[in-house]
């Protein structure tokens, strides 16, 4: 018999295990197929970006995660050595001719690491198994998959039929949505006709994670080395011992053919001027570089490609993972929203929408990364050193995953948004954060780890300074609005439910909190109580969502209204989804507007209480 289910997950890879940790934590019916035998034991993949350790954290997994990593702090850039007065070559020597910050001061509050793909996805497991009581199908590989035309238009129907070989024997699921996260070979891909596009080069590089004896000086350092011997890029691996090589190969070097001794070999000549022993090598592989994107990303809303399956890449860039397991983390909640009855189906547009355009950008960075990682020194060895590490430095932001901006869409309102209000908080990216003081116990803290990806939406009020008449009347009429007949916190919120459940408010006063906290006990002001709201199970009130732009006791002051552009005199609403994405920025005088943007996101799906 068939086995039935709402969602189907083809392949445990990042983007498909990301995916089923929403699935999992919100309830939803879902099924995990895998044609390996077990886990994943090796990864390739080992950049973690700073975007990505943000998801982690939003998941709450992120001090498990970082504990074990290798921290990218600096990166060093090396080339052929020149007389700093006659210009004469060294042909056969290198120096290090620049050196920046991995990661720039304020990017992010999280850190670059390093952490191979097999321990990301243990804490992925570990997390679906915790809120789940599904287990990966290891042993069962998809081999066609089939989506029933006339059952399509109904949401409800399990419209999609999936084939695997399991222990020998063919097994049919029927689903609602099926995700393929089957790889760059994707069997679902192929099955309904799509095709890779792109091209690749010539280029061939060899990568190996080993156990260097050396006296190189930057050995533990992120390191790009351009070299008449070849090109190296140096990454430092968990555990403060190994170290992986990115090694390009010599003109017409076929993949297939190369050895290990000749990654070894080329090793020993780029880095000649210094001893290189390796003791061991954990891993190797050689590649060929390509980028191609497929064609097609779903088929009828029911199937959806993710991560490797629809993109592929160079990995000079430490974006293939992190992309693929963004690419979860976007199809996972809006799949869980619809399937919980919180959104309409047209919501899985969005998806298209929003990860094509961000593959394609990658491609295209990639491309020119690639470029430049692959001229050889001695070709325009003047300006091309500079202009690699010029573009290195310039593009840390995009390498830090932080560059992502989603067009406007059922979710993203930059159309209608007062972006002047909040000049350094862009509708269609992920929020940023500021260090804020949490009123109800003085505690230092990133606005952004409020933000937890648990479903739901939040409206974060910057209220300004209350010791403002005019700002004080402003924000007790949003609190009134947001507790009336016409707040999308009372119409969408589910009966019996508490109040936070669908839409969270969160308040971010400016000012002195000892002040306010002065009024607030002598009951000259109070706290509004949609940002105090009673809960279960004992009805208590949840103290935890109102915060303070002011002095902490340990860690100073975070000035989150200027780091964010806030006047102080005007405040602003900010609108978040719930994968951490602005999906609007508004005025406290605003009501109609954000009443309008959830009436429709949510339309006729949701429970409502009138």
């Amino acid at each position: 018999m068939a086995i039935e289910t709402d969602v189907l997950i083809v392949g445990s890879g990042s983007a498909g295990l990301c995916a089923a940790v929403w699935l999992a934590r919100r309830g939803i019916d879902f099924h995990i197929i895998e044609k390996r035998d077990g886990p994943l034991r090796i990864g390739q993949a080992d950049g973690v970006q700073c975007r990505t350790v943000e998801v982690f954290e939003s998941f709450g997994m992120r001090d498990e995660m970082v504990k074990h990593a290798y921290w990218v702090n600096e990166v060093c850039f090396w080339s052929v050595e020149c007389h700093p007065e006659t210009g004469e070559e060294f042909p056969d020597r290198i120096w290090r001719t620049d050196r920046t910050a991995d990661v720039a001061p304020g990017l992010s509050w999280q850190p670059h690491v390093i952490l191979n793909q097999a321990r990301l996805n243990e804490l992925l497991i570990g997390d679906i198994e915790k809120h789940s009581s599904r287990q990966i199908e290891y042993d069962a590989a998809a081999t066609a998959v089939e989506v029933n035309s006339e059952e399509a238009g109904d949401h409800s129907a399990r419209a999609v039929t999936v084939k695997a070989s399991k222990n020998g024997e063919e097994q049919v699921y029927r689903a609602k949505y099926v995700l393929a996260c089957d790889g760059a070979h994707s069997t679902i891909r192929k099955s309904l006709g799509y095709k890779m596009i792109g091209d690749s080069t010539d280029v061939v590089w060899g990568v190996m994670d080993i156990f260097p004896v050396t006296d190189f000086p930057d050995i533990r350092k992120k390191v790009s080395i351009r070299s008449d011997a070849g090109n190296l890029l140096i990454i430092p691996r968990e555990g403060d011992a190994m170290v992986r090589f990115y090694l390009q190969l010599p003109d017409g070097t076929a993949a297939k053919s190369v050895r290990l001794e000749d990654l070894h070999e080329t090793a020993r000549k780029i880095l000649s001027q210094y001893t290189l022993e390796i003791k061991s090598t954990f891993w190797w592989s050689a590649y060929s570089i390509g980028q191609r994107l497929a064609d097609h990303f779903s088929k009828d809303d029911r199937v959806f490609l993710t991560g490797d399956a629809c993109h592929t890449h160079s990995p000079k860039a430490g974006q293939g993972m992190n992309l693929s397991l963004q690419d979860g983390y976007n199809i996972g909640w809006k799949l869980a929203a619809i399937l919980k009855g919180e959104a309409p189906p047209s919501l899985l547009k969005t998806y298209n929408l929003e990860r094509e355009k961000t593959a394609s950008d990658l491609i295209d960075f990639d491309r020119e990364l690639s470029k430049l990682f692959s001229t050889k020194a001695k070709e325009h060895r003047d300006v091309v050193a500079k202009q690699f590490s010029d573009y290195f430095i310039r593009s840390g932001k995009y390498t830090a995953g932080l560059t992502t901006t989603y067009e406007d869409s059922s979710i993203t309102n930059a159309k209608v948004s007062s972006q002047e209000l909040a000049k350094n908080v862009t509708v269609g990216m992920r929020f940023p954060s500021a260090q804020v003081v949490r009123f109800s116990d003085a505690r230092a803290k990133q606005l952004a780890r409020h933000l937890q990806a648990d479903g739901r939406w939040r409206i974060i009020v910057f209220g300004g300074d209350v010791d403002n008449a005019d700002c004080q009347e402003r924000l007790e009429k949003f609190s009134d609005f947001l507790t009336s007949k016409s707040s999308p916190i009372v119409k969408f919120t589910p009966r019996g439910a508490d109040p936070d459940e669908f839409i969270e408010p969160v308040l971010v006063l400016c000012g002195s909190r000892r002040n306010l906290d002065d009024n607030v006990v002598n009951e000259r002001w109070s706290i509004p109580e949609v940002f105090y709201p009673v809960k279960k199970p004992f009805q208590m009130r949840d103290p935890h969502k109102v915060y303070v732009d002011d002095e902490s006791y340990n860690y100073g002051h975070g000035h989150a209204y200027e780091t964010l552009g806030v006047d102080p005199n005007v405040g602003a609403v900010v609108v978040v989804r719930p994968d951490q994405y602005v999906s609007m920025v508004t005025s406290l005088d605003d009501h109609d507007g954000v009443a309008h943007f959830f009436e429709g996101y949510v339309g006729s799906q949701a429970s409502t209480n009138s």
